[in-house]
Formats: C-alpha cells, sequence, structure tokens
C-alpha cells in the first residue's frame, strides 16, 4: 500500500518576487500516489513554486515540507545538493546540448562518455526513450532540431531517469502544438503510474490538467487558497 504521509505540504505560505503581490499559497498538500496540477500561477511564480518545494528558496512565512521534512532545516549547500536528488523537474528553463544528438541528451544522466555513447548507457537511453513514448528514430536527431513535444519529453526522460521521488512538471505545453498535448499527457500519466511517482504540475492548460492530474487546482492570489476544478476533457 502506498504510505500516507505528504509527499508535499506547504501551509501559510508567502513569498516575495517582484510581483505585484506576493505568491501565497494557504494549504497544499499532495499524497503519494497523487499527480495534482496547480493553475493560476504565471512563469516566474512557477519557477518560485518549484525553487520552494525543493528548498532551493525559502519562504518569508509558512512552511514547505516535503517527504517530511521541513525545507528550512536543510541548512548546507552539500546537504541541499544530495537533497535535490529526490526531484525530477520537467522545464523549458531545463538545458539541452543543442548540437548533441537525442541520444546524447538522453545518455547524460548516466555518463558524461557520449561521444560516443557507450553501448551499456545507449540501451538505458533507448529504453528511457520508448518509455516516454519517442521514436527510436529520433534518437540521432539533433536537439536543435526536435519538435516542441519531443524537447519535452527529453526533458521528462531526463527527469525521471535516475530514480526520482517527486516528478515536477512546470508549464510544460507553452510551445506543444495542441494538436500534440493530450497524448503528452498521456504518456506522462502512464510513466508516473508505472515507476508510482507522485507529480506536482504547475500549469495553466486546463485541458492538458484534466487529462494528466488526479486533482486539478487552480489559486487565487489574492487569498492564497487553492480551489477545485471541475474536469473537462480534450475535444
Amino acid at each position: 500500500m502506498r504510505g500516507t504521509e505528504p509527499v508535499v505540504r506547504v501551509a501559510r505560505v508567502t513569498k516575495a518576487y517582484g510581483a505585484l503581490r506576493p505568491l501565497r499559497i494557504e494549504e497544499l498538500t499532495l499524497l503519494p500516489g497523487e499527480r495534482v496540477s496547480i493553475g493560476g500561477i504565471d512563469a516566474p511564480g512557477a519557477e518560485l513554486l518549484v525553487n520552494l518545494v525543493t528548498g532551493a528558496s525559502l519562504p518569508d512565512d509558512g512552511d514547505v515540507h516535503t517527504f517530511g521534512r521541513r525545507t528550512a532545516e536543510i541548512t548546507s549547500a552539500d546537504e541541499w545538493l544530495a537533497w535535490l536528488d529526490h526531484f525530477g523537474i520537467v522545464s523549458e528553463r531545463g538545458v539541452l546540448l543543442e548540437e548533441a544528438t537525442l541520444l546524447q541528451n538522453l545518455a547524460l544522466p548516466f555518463s558524461l562518455e557520449i561521444d560516443p555513447v557507450p553501448p551499456d548507457i545507449r540501451e538505458r537511453a533507448s529504453a528511457l526513450a520508448r518509455e516516454c513514448g519517442m521514436p527510436i528514430e529520433e534518437l540521432g536527431t539533433p536537439a536543435a532540431a526536435l519538435s516542441p513535444d519531443l524537447r519535452i519529453r527529453a526533458h521528462l526522460a531526463r527527469a525521471i531517469a535516475l530514480g526520482p521521488r517527486l516528478l515536477i512538471i512546470e508549464h510544460p505545453t507553452g510551445r506543444v502544438p495542441e494538436s500534440a498535448r493530450e497524448a503528452l499527457a498521456r504518456d506522462i500519466a502512464r510513466v508516473c503510474e508505472a515507476r508510482a511517482l507522485p507529480a506536482l504540475v504547475i500549469t495553466n492548460d486546463d485541458a492538458f490538467a484534466a487529462v494528466l492530474a488526479t486533482r486539478s487546482l487552480t489559486l487565487e492570489g489574492a487569498t492564497g487558497r487553492l480551489r477545485p476544478v471541475r474536469k473537462r476533457w480534450f475535444g
């Protein structure tokens, strides 16, 4: 059975970040096995929320707990860098080596020796590509030539490569054509289900969230309250 200890618990958090108002979250709980989407957050606010959950930033007020630990208790750089291994982050802010092939980019979590990719690493990278719904024939394509859909899938593959405990997905559909979003949402959900991987999804794409998330919320910026969103589907 899945545990009941929250993966993420945010309580009465306020954090200023240069917007008209600070980021406020009154209460957020993400349980094991859940995929929770949050809408109503702009790109800078989404980056800030990712930083709060991972402990890269601390709130001005309130508390953030991940995996039962208060992030403010992580006090050394070495401890925080080790803590980051718990998280897989899917974001367009992530770096792909543009001149390297998709295969080489997927090999990087396992080895820095990517020219050429060793046979055992090639096998692991190819398995990641299949798991994340990428055609094997695209493995030789330079990252700079990948479609927006495949770029996000590449970020997904690298995020899950080393077995994180929480997947954080930050505004993934901004450049993805609408026609490709449903399949992307279903593939991410499939990956999370197969790995029993909880996910925090920050997106203003309600249709995408309706397919991917087990629970959809939207943030009221002035109050910090998260209210449920009724699911709707593509089409």
